[in-house]
């Protein structure tokens, strides 16, 4: 029988289950065997829904999905396709959904994507011209364009988020971003990897308060010694294992028992998920044969009826965690969780300064907005702006924020810091999920910019402010101009006509 992760997904009752397969850079061999192999038994199990295919992991060049998938399509199994935004400008993404469309490949999983790893000669460019909330909203445009011309709706979009953030900051913005996700056209969600029940339930209660009103997939993964060292020192971007996990992972399979213990972890899970509202699992790990699942699935209808008895096992309560909804409830023997993130003077004087200089200056509401509009269209017709930028705004921008001449400000939609010199990705609608503790997925020993504008904000209560709206992408035609006469002549993103 052929699947339907949208009909599946969309049912309330079904507990959905999904498979993630993650090609390598063969086209043929082994382990590209293996997967299709995976794929087929998977599609004789009418448990499984849909099997996922992952872009590039870890920024590594890999099979594409797109093939990969068409081909598994035609054994009847339906596909999430990852599509990330690393590796291809918008005109590049743009081309290849329509070529997922024209191939009848509808169920997308927008991801920012990891940062570049390397191919051949060394490190890729990371390109990031969008973000996931915008890659989102570009395929929502197309599925509009597409029901015009008499098709019916394409792409069925999902979004990842990781609930396993350990700061206040981190946990705020990422929720604050999946929302920003679910406005701009995502339809389900699927978690990153993580143990703590607590923040499992964190996110669906979340979304209770948020209306937020999309089925959520948990994501597990079969945790053997080798993926677990990576995962637990936060190699693996998003990702969270216990330091008391990782030691129990070693002990199972020193003892020999790590792969059964790993199945029966899962299984354990999947049922307290299951028992506490998500909509289905994502599973993750699979590497030689379907069997494993197939093991794991019929543990947890053994189990099912027991979940309770296995929630305390997933309960980390550390106390150097923060957790949205659980501050008032910690145990007595728990200290209460105190955020060791703390932002100097100097930041909040720099956010202090930049604040008050945007709203005398570059606030189309203030009394001389009609002077500043008047002098910047002086100086544009007269091609003498070069002047304006190369001797004032460029040492001013430069010096309070590394400024990269991009024509088209973003500063104030991320607490006064600079987007593109401030975060490798880019992104202007909310972080990617790969921070550790506060911290930048590529840029370890620095604060993740989001964070940052976090805590900037928190000190004056204007966080709702962060992430509040969908920034459009930057526009690449101004680049090298100045973007105070970009913004002052509405020739930026924030005008009618750049949204």
């Amino acid at each position: 029988m052929k699947r339907n992760f949208n009909d599946d997904i969309s049912t309330p009752d079904k507990f959905v289950v999904t498979l993630e397969l993650v090609p390598g850079r063969e086209i043929t061999g082994s382990k590209i065997d293996k997967i299709k192999n995976i794929a087929r038994d998977a599609c004789s199990d009418d448990r499984i829904t849909a099997v996922s295919i992952t872009d590039n992991p870890g920024g590594n060049p890999a099979l594409s999905p797109d093939a990969l998938g068409h081909e598994m399509q035609s054994y009847g199994m339906d596909v999430i396709v990852h599509f990330t935004c690393r590796d291809s400008n918008r005109v590049g993404m743009e081309s290849r959904a329509l070529q997922l469309a024209h191939m009848g490949m509808k169920n997308i999983l927008a991801l920012t994507g990891d940062y570049s790893g390397k191919g051949f000669g060394g490190r890729g460019t990371p390109v990031f011209d969008f973000d996931s909330v915008i890659l989102t909203s570009m395929l929502n445009d197309l599925n509009n364009r597409l029901i015009k011309t008499g098709h019916s709706e394409i792409f069925k979009t999902g979004c990842a988020v990781s609930p396993f953030k350990f700061t206040e900051g981190e946990t705020m913005v990422q929720y604050s971003k999946l929302k920003r996700k679910i406005e701009a056209g995502a339809t389900y969600a699927i978690t990153q990897l993580g143990y703590d029940i607590d923040k499992y339930e964190e996110l669906l209660l979340y979304k209770r308060e948020h209306n937020l009103d999309i089925p959520v997939l948990a994501s597990l993964y079969l945790l053997g010694k080798g993926p677990a060292r990576p995962m637990n020192a936060g190699k693996v971007p998003g990702v969270h294992v216990s330091d008391r996990l990782l030691h129990k992972v070693l002990q199972e399979y020193e003892s020999g028992e790590g792969k059964k213990q790993a199945m029966e972890r899962i299984a354990r899970l999947g049922v307290v998920l299951k028992g506490i509202g998500y909509n289905g699992i994502h599973i993750g790990g699979i590497h030689d044969s379907y069997e494993t699942v197939a093991q794991v699935l019929d543990r947890m209808d053994e189990i099912e009826h027991n979940w309770q008895d296995y929630r305390e096992e997933f309960q980390e309560n550390d106390p150097n965690c923060f957790y949205l909804y659980k501050q008032q409830g910690q145990p007595e023997t728990v200290r209460p969780y105190k955020e060791k993130i703390k932002l100097n003077v100097g930041d909040n004087c720099h956010y202090l300064f930049l604040r008050t200089a945007h709203d005398w200056f570059f606030d189309k509401n203030a009394t001389l907005a009609p002077v500043y509009k008047k002098i910047s269209n002086s100086l544009d017709k007269s091609k003498t702006s070069w002047a304006l930028k190369l001797f004032l705004e460029d040492p001013f921008k430069k010096l309070m924020l590394s400024c990269q001449s991009c024509g088209d400000c973003g500063i104030q939609h991320v607490g006064f810091l600079c987007p593109e010199s401030g975060c490798p990705k880019h992104t202007r609608n909310g972080p990617c999920g790969g921070s550790n503790r506060g911290y930048c997925e590529v840029n370890e020993d620095k604060l993740c910019v989001w964070v940052r504008a976090f805590y900037r904000m928190k000190r004056y209560g204007e966080t709702d402010e962060l992430t509040g709206e969908f920034v459009p992408p930057r526009l690449w035609e101004l680049k090298d101009t100045s973007s105070w006469i970009n913004f002052h002549l509405d020739r930026d993103h924030q005008s009618n006509k750049a949204a």
